[in-house]
């Protein structure tokens, strides 16, 4: 399975600093699970956190979620020693916050040298300097560990002294250059979270949106959000059903080397195989999670 089709269809924040919250992690439905020393931990409590996220690296039992840990920043009195740390673990990323452009991909991949090779760096997209710098930060995975981006919406929202209304309106362009932008460099992309714990209907309606943008997923805050965001960012029968018949009617001998055909009423390209052959192999991934 390659990295663009590993399921990320839903990434949940637990508090590394909550013991409760990171043992509950281990049996949630959530595909990524993102022990965060940030903003969910409280400064007097941000060492503790990363000792406790080391070792819930190192002890396992996560199955098949993808485990990061969100790191404090290397501008902050604990990113430096959270970086060391989280190198040591060698949790499947480390995600670092309000990366501006990329001379902080480069500091911070400096910081994960020790780190073994299959620990990727994931980076928040939070800050109005990013907006500005997108194509230069994906650039930065050509020579870096650098493989996915986090909005970070809440930051975002707060640096441009912008409303957060329930279309998003004010942050359609950062977000819809920002999925351009990864795409461009074989990145990964998760959206940002969805504030209200309670309200289900506007979660879903946001979920939607970023399915139409092209995210591959989106963080969350609460496991009350599971459910909807794996049904929602999840390839659907039809859409499955759709790709294979695209797939099988590219292998026919009789299209050999034909760059577009006809398949089910509906035109279909080379671009449309390379498609569905991600959605089915990310539709199989899915498969074999629940199965298992």
């Amino acid at each position: 399975m390659t990295d663009l089709a590993r399921p990320r269809r839903s990434a949940l924040y637990m508090p590394a600093s909550n013991a409760k919250a990171v043992e509950k992690a281990r049996t949630l439905d959530a595909d990524v699970i993102i022990l965060d020393l940030e903003d969910a931990v409280a400064p007097e409590m941000k060492p503790a956190a990363r000792e406790a996220a080391v070792a819930a690296v190192k002890a396992g039992g996560f199955g098949p979620r993808e485990i990061v840990i969100r790191t404090n920043g290397l501008d902050t009195p604990w990113g430096a020693d959270d970086l060391k740390a989280a190198a040591e673990a060698g949790p499947d990323a480390v995600l670092v916050p309000k990366v501006n452009d990329a001379a902080d991909v480069h500091a911070y991949d400096a910081a994960l040298h020790a780190a073994p090779i299959h620990t990727r760096l994931w980076t928040m997209i939070e800050t109005a300097k990013a907006a500005f710098h997108l194509w230069e930060i994906g650039e930065a995975a050509k020579t870096t560990r650098l493989s996915a981006w986090v909005m970070g919406v809440n930051d975002l929202a707060k640096e441009m002294r912008a409303r957060q209304t329930p279309g998003r309106e004010a942050f359609l362009p950062i977000l819809s250059l920002a999925v351009a932008a990864a795409r461009g460099h074989g990145l990964s992309i998760l959206d940002g979270v969805h504030n209200d714990i309670e309200d289900l209907a506007a979660l879903e309606a946001v979920c939607g949106q970023a399915v139409d943008f092209g995210f591959d997923g989106k963080t969350l805050i609460h496991p009350k959000h599971l459910p909807i965001c794996n049904r929602v960012f999840s390839p659907s029968d039809d859409e499955i059903a759709w790709s294979q018949a695209v797939i099988a009617a590219f292998a026919a001998p009789e299209n050999a080397g034909k760059g577009a055909l006809r398949v089910e009423g509906k035109m279909a390209e080379r671009l449309h195989l390379a498609q569905a052959q991600r959605l089915v192999a990310v539709s199989e991934a899915i498969a074999a999670r629940t199965a298992g």
